[in-house]
């Protein structure tokens, strides 16, 4: 009898494990169908109010032609790049999204530009992808942990996050300064769906104050690799310098410390001196070791003073 039930616990270890290999194969998979070539269309509306005299803002729609690839890729961890093409040259460096299996490191918006880490426990997040996006300056925007789904014929992942205000609204409002964000990605017959149910909240000593729900919806319809071939020229050009970018940011997260940002040095955005020094670095004779020098020197003016950035 003994021996009977050790060959059946065997025998459900064995089937649990591959279960979990498929389940994950299936993850990857998703994950791997958001790359490509698509024509994105953004549509954002607040659909309700808890606030009686909240004057409602327009609907906001808009579009544009996307590339989307890997950077990045290994057992547990996959990082996709967007890049905007607009016409036939130019080319701007868009969001990034990593993707990290079972993953405990967050850093997760408070407010007013400011993430703070969060460690989640092993048993929390088994099975669970961790999405971790990022601004065109590659600096933090949220981060979430969900299981993806795969059922019926459908793969979707969905999770909470809180985030600073969306590039559409960060220079045109100050009524609210945390958007609650619920995101489903879902893979479909077209390519890909973004739906997004949110909050834009006024966070204040603790307390937060929804001013109003917002609905996104933004699809990603798969087009010709063709179309998408400038940035793919542009990324080879490119990639060196980004990928000393990310290098510098992740020794910041490394740190686990408290990552405040300022809105603006000199009247700019983090972002602008990060692409202008892309210009200025960027050549045959690249040096990795200087641009992660100066990377560091610009991203330094923008965080707070307890936060220091060690040069080589």
């Amino acid at each position: 009898m003994k021996k009977v039930s050790l060959i059946l616990m065997l025998a459900v270890f064995v089937m649990s494990a591959q279960a979990q290999k498929k389940k994950k194969a299936d993850d990857v998979k998703a994950i791997m169908d958001m790359c490509g070539c698509y024509e994105v269309e953004f549509n954002f509306a607040e659909t309700f109010s808890p606030v009686e005299d909240y004057e409602f803002h327009d609907n906001y729609r808009s579009g544009a032609l996307e590339y989307v690839f890997p950077v990045e890729e290994s057992k547990d961890k996959i990082v996709l790049q967007h890049l905007l093409v607009i016409g036939d040259t130019m080319i701007i460096k868009h969001w990034r999204q990593d993707w990290l299996y079972e993953n405990t490191d967050l850093y997760t918006f408070q407010k007013d530009n400011t993430w703070k880490y969060q460690e989640l426990a092993k048993n929390d997040v088994k099975g669970q992808w961790t999405q971790k996006v990022y601004q065109v300056d590659d600096g933090p925007r949220y981060e979430g942990s969900a299981t993806w789904v795969h059922v019926d014929g459908k793969s979707y992942w969905e999770a909470k996050s809180d985030a600073p205000l969306p590039r559409r609204e960060f220079s045109k409002r100050d009524d609210y300064n945390v958007m609650a964000r619920e995101n489903r990605h879902e893979i479909t017959e077209y390519g890909w769906l973004h739906e997004q149910d949110n909050q834009k909240v006024l966070r204040q000593d603790g307390d937060d104050k929804v001013l109003a729900s917002e609905k996104g919806w933004n699809t990603y319809t798969k087009m010709d690799d063709d179309k998408c071939k400038v940035a793919v020229e542009w990324w080879a050009k490119n990639q060196a310098y980004w990928a000393d970018v990310r290098a510098v940011w992740d020794e910041l997260f490394a740190s686990k410390s408290t990552v405040k940002i300022k809105k603006k040095v000199d009247n700019k955005v983090l972002f602008m001196p990060l692409f202008e020094l892309q210009d200025k670095l960027l050549g045959a004779d690249y040096d990795s070791e200087k641009a992660q020098d100066e990377i560091k020197a610009v991203i330094q003016k923008y965080l707070n003073s307890e936060q220091r950035l060690s040069l080589n």
